[in-house]
């Protein structure tokens, strides 16, 4: 049966191969492509364009994305599961109503609406605004151009709160999941609630909540891409650029795929690994 699967499957990708090949009707032209990766200047050698350039800031506004949607996504979780009710009913209500709500939209309003309210009152466009040239450097590198810093700020709060609602769930069905007498035991054992949490609960829970966790961070690299809408120069935006300024509509979108599943693969293949060391210890 496996065999003949192969060779049903082989046979479909050769006729789709063929088609687009011989039948469509498409100048391909892959030697453009590569330039866009880098460029050589000749004062400065060889230089990141445009397709790394948008990779690196993926990367970025994920690894930032991550770190602060597991800080609100454990605080969420741990009220949901605490013995205060307005704790629950607060993390519920933040958990169900952004995850009824289209990530687009969340977009649009933290970018038009939130920012545009909150920016002004904290100083934050002319703190960006006079930032040295030393600052500005190193907040080029660990986020953006200083020019472009209000969308990448803007997605990185909106897919924080979009996230942290997932992961909240994540770790509350991590915590719920450890049998209730474990409770019981280290209450007998005379941990305090924080000490039944830490020393008892969480171990345990931890090799439930990791697997779904590395799945949702694999999510936020792929959902990343909902924030080109505002203006973020991360991949997909920068391959509308550069498909509209080039007309290589079908060799941009195919190296922008290959590109995310690179991304999405390595951080599986971590997540593997990471989810092997935990079993073994375990």
């Amino acid at each position: 049966m496996d065999c003949i699967l192969s060779v049903l499957i082989l046979g479909a990708v050769s006729f789709f191969a063929w088609r687009v090949t011989a039948r469509f009707d498409y100048d391909w032209n892959w030697s453009s492509i590569p330039q866009f990766f880098f460029y050589n200047s000749p004062d400065k050698g060889w230089q990141p364009n445009v397709l790394i350039n948008g990779l690196l800031t993926t990367i970025r506004l994920s690894v930032w994305t991550m770190i602060f949607s597991v800080l609100v996504g454990f605080s969420a979780g741990m009220m949901s599961v605490s013995r205060s009710l307005l704790a629950r009913m607060l993390a519920r209500t933040y958990v169900e109503t952004v995850r009824n709500l289209p990530p687009l939209v969340l977009v649009f309003i933290f970018y038009f609406f939130i920012y545009s309210l909150i920016s002004p009152i904290i100083g934050l466009d002319d703190a960006i605004n006079k930032m040295p040239v030393w600052l500005s450097d190193i907040v080029t590198i660990l986020c953006d151009s200083p020019s472009k810093l209000p969308g990448f700020i803007s997605g990185v709060i909106t897919l924080t709160v979009y996230e942290g609602a997932y992961i909240a769930e994540i770790v509350r069905g991590g915590i719920e999941s450890v049998d209730h007498g474990q409770w019981e035991a280290a209450a007998s054992l005379g941990f305090p609630n924080r000490g039944q949490l830490q020393f008892v609960i969480m171990p345990q829970a931890f090799k439930v909540i990791i697997p779904p966790l590395a799945g949702q961070f694999i999510s936020i690299i792929k959902d990343s891409a909902i924030v080109s809408v505002i203006s973020v120069s991360e991949l997909t935006f920068q391959g509308l650029e550069l498909m509209a300024a080039t007309g290589l509509t079908f060799e941009v979108w195919i190296t922008i795929t290959v590109l995310y599943f690179l991304l999405t693969v390595s951080c599986a293949f971590v997540s593997g690994y990471i989810e092997r060391k935990i079993s073994w210890m375990s």
